[in-house]
């Protein structure tokens, strides 16, 4: 194969590259989440979905004596897996203190950063 033919591929194959990854960076994107602001939830653990692409806590806060259902988002069990996070680590009834990046349009959600478990003083995730 001469030097032409071969940068003709090299840059056909760097643009099919791009093309299929650029999707893949789309659906990570984080602009929905206030990465400036910190939120410090108490609360009872509803449900822990262990799911692809993305692990699921949700949290049942009391704010101004109504229960209000928080929707965490984590990362993936692959990579949480690897940080020593299993499907059982949430268990309903948790009493927790969750840290939280919040949605920027002020629902109840929010991206996981950091949870206390009550029972233990256990943290996962970053705490501080």
């Amino acid at each position: 194969m001469n030097a032409l033919k071969f940068s003709v591929l090299v840059v056909l194959v760097a643009a099919g590259a791009l093309l299929v990854t650029r999707p893949a960076a789309a659906h990570h994107s984080g602009a929905m989440f206030d990465d400036a602001r910190v939120l410090e939830l108490k609360g009872t653990i509803k449900e822990m979905q262990w799911k692809n692409p993305h692990v699921w806590i949700q949290v049942v806060v009391d704010q101004d004596g109504k229960p209000t259902e928080w929707s965490l988002e984590a990362g993936s069990p692959n990579s949480l897996s690897r940080n020593g996070w299993r499907s059982n680590t949430f268990k309903a009834g948790d009493e927790v203190t969750v840290r939280l990046n919040p949605m920027k349009d002020g629902t109840a959600a929010g991206m996981f950063i950091g949870a206390k478990f009550a029972s233990d003083g256990k943290t996962i995730g970053r705490w501080q």
